[in-house]
């Protein structure tokens, strides 16, 4: 297998995963609303909802290098190879930023962490459509319109997350009342609305990886 062809799955995997740990988080999600059922299972709905939405957070950092390393090795992509490292030294830290939250949960530095995330994502996503908008206005640095496009779907889905990550804010709360053994209407009420609000992002999530495996398809032809 060539170093091109041994990108191109690593690639293909992160979609496959991040689509796939999307459905599996969406399908969990509905057990975890459900009133009639015990604390104690919708807690283990849960526990299955979160492991699943490792898969998304742990390929978004690692799809974006992919894509681009992909895109340079095609002549798509047209920078100095240092830049091209930059890119993989930064996305690399993401990903280690996003490892650590997860298995140091619980730890008095995650809420600091958690801030710095945030903010990093904002910078992100204002970076990558800075990119993408004057790449598609002057034909520069990304020679073709649609991997410019790409990118620009790309930061609009790292854009949904977040919104998705602001909306569950009150969640939280509900939930540790919930589990303390508040099972009330108004905390019931709470944690549905909650998640509902989210969905509509997730829907967004869905069509922006079809778009951009789409886009992707248009690099093999």
């Amino acid at each position: 297998m060539s170093a091109y062809l041994f990108v191109k799955l690593l690639h293909n995997l992160c979609f496959v995963y991040w689509l796939g740990g999307d459905l599996g988080t969406f399908y969990a999600s509905r057990y975890v609303t459900r009133s009639d059922l015990s604390p104690q299972a919708r807690s283990t709905a849960l526990t299955i909802m979160m492991g699943c939405d490792q898969g998304p957070r742990f390929c978004m950092p690692l799809i974006l290098p992919l894509g681009l390393q992909l895109a340079h090795m095609t002549g798509q992509f047209s920078v100095a190879p240092v830049w091209l490292g930059v890119a993989w030294v930064f996305c690399l830290g993401w990903l280690a930023l996003v490892a650590t939250l997860h298995f140091a949960q619980g730890k008095s530095f995650v809420p600091a962490l958690t801030r710095f995330d945030f903010y990093l994502r904002v910078v992100l996503i204002i970076g990558l459509l800075a990119l993408a908008g004057y790449a598609l206005a002057t034909n520069f640095i990304l020679a073709a319109d649609w991997l410019a496009i790409k990118l620009g779907i790309f930061a609009l889905l790292v854009l949904c997350g977040l919104i998705i990550r602001m909306r569950l804010k009150l969640f939280g709360s509900a939930w540790g009342e919930l589990m303390s053994g508040n099972d009330s209407a108004s905390v019931n009420q709470t944690i549905r609305s909650s998640i509902a609000s989210c969905r509509p992002f997730v829907f967004l999530i869905w069509v922006g990886l079809l778009a951009n495996a789409a886009y992707g398809l248009h690099l093999i032809n």
